[in-house]
This record gives structure tokens, sequence and C-alpha cells, in this order.
């Protein structure tokens, strides 16, 4: 045991000195900083302070698409905190569409007169054999037209085509 100290002792060495450097700067003591009400925030305080802890590190982004990804595969709702743009349209504004039938196109991802009305006859047809009691409603009650002219703000050319809103 002896010789094979004597013979790899340089090894050892800065083995024992790489360990004593890594637990210093792992073990260090850190400073902890605490702000007063008073003391004036710089930018970089600011948005710590006010928006929740992030990484923004490899891992946490990959992680982050990875969800993205899995949720539209399984239709779970992801970032559901988070709010985007402006919010969703009261569809119960379409003559023809009741709470139930509005929540089954709000569950379908619909959000928007604007998404409504730029459906394809296809995509119609599509939806159409999804909502099951309500097969039919949206050519039968011309909802895709009725949502283009919502959509537009035009509530005069809507009128005179629908009735009062």
């Amino acid at each position: 045991m002896i010789e094979l100290f004597g013979e790899y002792w340089p090894a050892i060495l800065v083995a024992l000195v790489i360990g004593l450097v890594v637990g210093f700067l792992i073990f260090r003591p850190r400073q902890r900083v605490r702000l007063t009400d008073s003391a004036p925030l710089r930018p970089h305080m600011a948005r710590s302070r006010d928006s929740k802890r992030q990484a923004h590190d490899i891992a946490s982004e990959a992680a982050a698409a990875a969800s993205d990804v899995s949720g539209e595969i399984i239709g779970a709702p992801v970032h559901k905190h988070l709010s985007n743009g402006p919010s969703a349209d009261d569809f119960q504004r379409i003559k023809g569409v009741g709470p139930r039938l509005a929540d089954m196109l709000r569950a379908r991802g619909f959000t928007r007169f604007e998404q409504l009305a730029h459906l394809t006859p296809q995509e119609i047809d599509m939806i159409d054999e999804q909502l099951g009691p309500f097969r039919g409603r949206l050519r039968r009650d011309r909802i895709v037209e009725q949502a283009s002219y919502l959509a537009r703000g035009d509530v005069d050319g809507f009128e005179q085509q629908f009735g009062k809103l």
C-alpha cells in the first residue's frame, strides 16, 4: 500500500486539491440580501420579485416543449394559466347555440368567432360528426355565417340576416 502511495502521490495530491476546491464551492457560505421596502428596485430585480420563479436552462425548456406536444396529442389542457391574446367570445350570441353546444365547441379548441368563421366545408363535416345530439346544427343554423358577421363586428348585417341579437 505504501508503495502504491509512493508511486501515485502526485495524482492523489491533485485529486485531493480538486476535491477541496469543489467542496468549498458547494458548501461555501452564500451572501443573503434582503431589500427593504424603501430600497429602489432595478429592472432585473422587479422581474424576479413580481413573477414566479422559473428555470431557464435547457432541461426546463425541453420539459416545457414535451408537455406542449404531449398535451396536444392527448388533448389535455396545457398552460391554462397563461392568458395570451384576447379573451374568449360568447358563442351563445349565435342563434342556435346554447350553453351545451358552446361548451362542446370550446372543448374542441374554439374560443373566437374568427375560428368558426374560417372553417372549411371539410372541417365542418369533421366537427359535425363529433357533436352528437347537435349533429347538423352547424349547417342548419348557419353558425359559420353568423360567426363571420360577429367576427367582423357587423352587428347591423347580422341583425338583417338573422334577427336581433
